[in-house]
């Protein structure tokens, strides 16, 4: 019996993430050739979906794939919330290999047990930036006032209170589509969907802040992973692996080739010195160590170089 295997996202299809989806479906479709056939919706918003329908989409079986934020899964996984604190992530090689490890097996086991999800592969969502319509933001005094949309995240928008902005939590499609209107003056993302969403034609200012860096959870209905043969869970496994390999790979290298692509003219990129990235830093500490207490402390010793 031929298998329907659909994967979900939520970005255009020039997106690492997009990219690396294909490639896992490319990968899994070698390995089984017929016996599986494999549709990757590139974006459930083209749909008239917001992405917040991804995850639910996977556990009900409408979809067996998706990729999404750790953000959305760190309420059943709390120590995901480690990756919502700002500043502590200093390098993509000591994130991984914590992901890779102990840290991102003891998140991936609340998942299993507390969701109908699986978790097969941490991405790379890329150190998070600020951009906005209204001025050049250098220190915190230049956030105050200024409406910022961020992810759904609780602990975000504490994080953008203690900086001085007015946070506005909502889903990227409804981002997407009032960008250009009121509502929102700033925005956090990586450079990659700063681009990729078109942020850059309504922000001048794009401030390369990197509070915080973000993963992506590839996850697949566990009942479905069960349910398939050996063999096609021994593919699924390898593809997953080689998907994640590569989706880091791209976003390693795309921070550099949208900085190429940014005009000048458009959008003034500002770049921190550390004297001035050390007063973020400092404002945002009181969420820091409020956080500390909650968290079992072992978890900020993954994020030690």
């Amino acid at each position: 019996m031929k298998l329907d295997i659909r994967f979900g996202g939520y970005q255009e299809p020039a997106s690492i993430h997009n990219r690396a989806a294909a490639r896992f479906g490319e990968r899994l479709t070698q390995a089984l050739g017929e016996r599986v056939g494999f549709e990757l919706i590139g974006s459930i918003l083209k749909l008239g979906r917001p992405s917040g329908d991804l995850v639910p989409m996977v556990e009900r079986g409408e979809l067996s794939f998706c990729y999404m934020s750790t953000v959305r899964f760190s309420r059943s996984a709390p120590d995901l919330q480690l990756l919502e604190l700002p500043f502590l992530v200093k390098d993509r090689r000591t994130v991984f290999r914590a992901l890779d490890g102990e840290y991102g097996e003891r998140a991936a086991g609340h998942v299993a047990e507390r969701t109908p999800c699986r978790l097969l592969g941490y991405w790379d969502n890329g150190f998070r930036h600020l951009s906005n319509r209204v001025r050049p933001i250098r220190r915190p005094d230049d956030c105050r006032g200024i409406r910022i949309r961020t992810q759904t995240s609780d602990l975000h928008g504490e994080v953008f209170r203690a900086l001085g902005f007015e946070p506005i939590a909502s889903d990227v499609k409804e981002f997407v589509e009032q960008i250009g209107g009121d509502r929102f003056q700033a925005q956090d993302n990586p450079l990659t969907n700063i681009y990729n969403f078109g942020v850059h034609r309504h922000h001048r200012y794009i401030t390369l802040s990197g509070h915080f860096w973000g993963a992506s959870a590839l996850v697949c209905n566990a009942a479905h992973y069960r349910s398939w043969p050996a063999e096609v869970r021994a593919a699924v496994d390898v593809a997953a692996r080689e998907a994640t390999a590569y989706q880091r790979q791209l976003a390693a290298a795309e921070d550099d080739e949208i900085m190429a692509k940014l005009d000048p003219a458009a959008n003034d990129v500002i770049r921190l010195t550390d004297s001035e990235r050390g007063a973020f830093i400092r404002a945002v500490q009181p969420v820091v160590e409020k956080y500390r207490k909650q968290l079992d402390a072992k978890l900020f010793a993954y994020l030690e170089a």
